[in-house]
């Protein structure tokens, strides 16, 4: 009797069990078609428009072949739907491109170059893997050459005014070589003397149709995709207030000479704290400076004292949507 009794507890416990399972087999095909019913319904990914006309400095794109469309299209893709990484960016055109646009201007370059300077560093003093720095990620050697210091304490490849300086020059350079604005910004990427080797083995006479390493192949495309989306942010799913980028900050300019300078004594003696004097001047690298050269050099510092975010920003409350950056 009592192994009978057990026999039968343990059917009844199978029986139940294999009603429990089939319950939930049958309640997740349920959740799961519901699932395939809201994606359906609900979620939308959409392929971004392609433009039937593009131009990179005044210089027609030839979208009529295949690889271009195509390669553009990749790029597009690539940064419309890495949405965090671009409202950074759209934010951050807010404080650099006041101070980039009238410097390209200035020397004859092509505004379109200030998305090359976004697709270089994202607008912030990047560091790459192969030693390049600061916002137009010039390599010590490069830097050197278009006339940026660069030291143990000081590195002006950080600051946003000099390296726009420095690559207005070098853009030149380029352009005069090759004759050709699309050509400078691919040259920008491997170097003059990369891609006049290429365009001579292949016999090619133009960035569209030499075959390029995969980085300088992206290179021009990723430009074009970054001009697409800062010019059109609505276009491509990219809604901001004026009020959300963020603002040129207000300074005052204290003059610095002199050898061995303490900076953590400078900041106190001029109302401000060290963090903020480095935040505003990226390009001081160490915290004292020699400067056995006795040169001058001119520090931003915060208007006054204590300045705060919510003081720089105050009056901002312009909440019109931004269509053009």
């Amino acid at each position: 009797m009592k192994r009978l009794a057990i026999a039968a507890i343990v059917l009844a416990t199978i029986a139940i069990g294999g009603e429990i399972f089939i319950f939930a087999t049958r309640g997740t095909r349920n959740d799961d078609e519901t699932l395939r019913q809201a994606i359906r319904t609900e979620y939308r990914v959409y392929a971004p428009p392609m433009p039937d006309t593009l131009s990179f400095c005044g210089e027609q794109v030839p979208l009529n072949i295949y690889y271009v469309r195509e390669s553009l299209d990749r790029e597009l893709l690539s940064n419309m739907y890495w949405q965090s990484n671009m409202l950074l960016w759209l934010k951050r055109a807010g404080r650099c491109f006041p101070v980039i646009e009238p410097i390209l201007k200035r020397n004859g370059v092509p505004d379109d170059f200030k998305y090359l300077c976004v697709i270089e560093s994202g607008l912030v003093n990047a560091t790459s893997p192969a030693k390049a720095q600061g916002y137009w990620q010039f390599l010590k050697s490069t830097g050197e050459r278009f006339g940026l210091e660069i030291s143990d304490e000081i590195d002006m490849r950080n600051d946003l005014e000099a390296s726009t300086e420095a690559a207005c020059r070098y853009l030149k350079l380029l352009h005069d070589h090759f004759g050709s604005w699309t050509a400078a910004a691919a040259a920008y990427n491997c170097g003059e003397g990369g891609l006049q080797r290429r365009l001579t083995l292949e016999s090619a006479d133009n960035y569209y149709d030499v075959r390029l390493n995969r980085e300088t192949a992206r290179y021009v495309y990723r430009i074009l995709a970054i001009k697409l989306i800062f010019q059109n942010p609505q276009d491509f799913g990219y809604t901001l207030r004026r009020c959300d980028l963020y603002p040129v900050l207000p300074y005052r300019e204290v003059e610095l000479s002199g050898q061995d300078v303490d900076l953590y004594a400078f900041a106190r003696q001029n109302d401000c704290s060290y963090k903020m004097l480095r935040e505003m001047n990226p390009w001081i690298t160490a915290e004292r400076l020699k400067n056995k050269g006795r040169k001058r050099y001119t520090l931003r510092l915060p208007v006054k004292k204590g300045t705060e975010y919510n003081t720089i920003v105050q009056g901002r409350k312009d909440t019109s949507v931004v269509t053009h950056l």
